[in-house]
Parts: structure tokens; C-alpha cells; sequence
């Protein structure tokens, strides 16, 4: 998980924005420039130019336009973040797509925003996602996740991510499926929060993810044991 920080006028956030649309770019960075403690370091208005030049002037954020006119900013989101696992990614779309939520979710996106959304909010969240926090709306999140939860599943076989957890850490991931907290899975389980953040840790890293939401959206694959609740070793 990123540690959070602080930025000041000395040491700005450093924003990294790809849009296809001048006027878009223009107005962001018009916008997030006027902040004392946000530079907007570079810009692209397509997915090849972007992987070139985002690297190159070592962004905190990258805002990502969502459809790009040679392919998309998710894929971006994904190339970037191997490239710069530090990175934390807004997505900026002016469509509310659940399957783009999804996606920009297990690309690692730490924020997806509509266009519509306020100047001030947009300027929040590159804030927000540069400290190290998730700027995911809850209640987008929360339908995403009661979809996936009612839809029919695609196979029946369960995700192969699922395959290496223990039958505890399967527990505690069925739990953050759910929505509990770290303190809610230890009450759960009789666990203490330190040992729930523990097995979390280890959760995530045999997933291969790093955000709660991503492991909250591969819960919905488990395939629920026939008896649940039951402590287990």
C-alpha cells in the first residue's frame, strides 16, 4: 500500500494528463495548474504518446481519458503502472460504464471520474489519490459490486487467482467481498486487526493486486464453502 504524503508549493504534485481532446487537456491543466501544490508536468493526446512521455517526466498522478482514438486509457493505466508501481491513476471518462469501472479497477486505477464532476471535486481528487487513498465512488463501487454479485457467472469454474489462498485468507477475502473492515473481519473471526491486516497483506500479494477494491471484486468468484463462519486454522 502507498504511504501517504504530503505535497506543498515546493514539492508539487507532479500530474500527467492524456486526453484526445485539446480543449479537455487545456482546461484541466489550466485548472489543476492554478493549485500551488499541483504541476501539470506533461500531456498526450493519444496512448502511444503517453508511454512515451509520461515515464520521462516521472508523474505522481496520471488523469487518463477513458477512449482514446488508438485505444484506451485503461490499457495505458495497466503499461504505466508496471512501468511506475508508485503511480496512482485517475481515470476521467464522460461515460458512467460499469465495465470500465471493472476494468480501471483491476488495472490498479486508484480514482474514476466522470467529466461532469466540478472543477473543485476534480482537483480533490488528484489530492486524494496522490496521497495514497482511493478515490472510487462508494456508491458506483457498491453497484458494481451487487452486479457481479447477481449476474450469472461467465464459467463455472472459480477465478485461478483464487487457487493459491489458504482456507483463511479465502475467509477474510469472502469478508472484504462483503464490505467489512479490517475490525468487523477480526470480530468475525476472533482475530485480532493486526493479524486480519497481516493475512490481508499476504492475500493481495498471492492475488497479485494491490487495492482492497480489486480483491473485493475477484471475492465475487469465490465459490462459498458449504458451511461458513466456521473458525478455521
Amino acid at each position: 500500500m502507498t504511504e501517504s504524503r504530503t505535497f506543498t508549493a515546493q514539492d508539487p504534485i507532479r500530474v500527467f494528463l492524456l486526453d484526445d481532446h485539446e480543449v479537455v487537456r487545456r482546461g484541466v491543466s489550466d485548472l489543476l495548474d492554478a493549485e500551488p501544490d499541483i504541476s501539470v508536468v506533461g500531456d498526450a493526446a493519444n496512448a502511444e504518446h503517453a508511454l512515451v512521455r509520461a515515464p520521462a517526466v516521472r508523474p505522481h498522478v496520471a488523469v487518463l481519458d477513458v477512449r482514446l482514438p488508438d485505444g484506451d486509457g485503461i490499457t495505458v493505466c495497466r503499461e504505466l503502472r508496471s512501468r511506475m508501481p508508485e503511480l496512482a491513476v485517475l481515470m476521467l471518462t464522460s461515460f458512467d460504464d460499469e465495465d470500465a469501472l471493472l476494468d480501471a479497477i483491476m488495472a490498479g486505477a486508484s480514482g474514476y471520474v466522470l467529466k461532469q464532476i466540478r472543477g473543485s471535486d476534480l482537483v480533490a481528487a488528484v489530492r486524494t489519490v496522490a496521497s495514497g487513498q482511493s478515490m472510487l465512488d462508494p456508491a458506483t463501487t457498491a453497484r458494481l459490486m451487487k452486479s457481479l454479485r447477481t449476474e450469472p457467472a461467465a464459467e463455472p469454474a472459480e477465478a485461478p487467482e483464487l487457487a493459491g489462498l489458504s482456507p483463511r485468507e479465502r475467509e477474510i477475502l469472502a469478508l472484504i467481498g462483503d464490505g467489512l473492515t479490517n475490525r468487523e473481519i477480526g470480530k468475525r473471526l476472533y482475530l485480532s486487526e493486526k493479524t486480519v491486516k497481516n493475512h490481508i497483506s499476504r492475500l493481495l500479494a498471492k492475488l497479485g493486486v494491490q487495492r482492497r477494491v480489486q480483491a473485493a471484486v475477484l471475492a465475487t468468484h469465490l465459490e462459498q464453502p458449504e458451511q461458513s463462519g466456521r473458525p478455521s486454522a
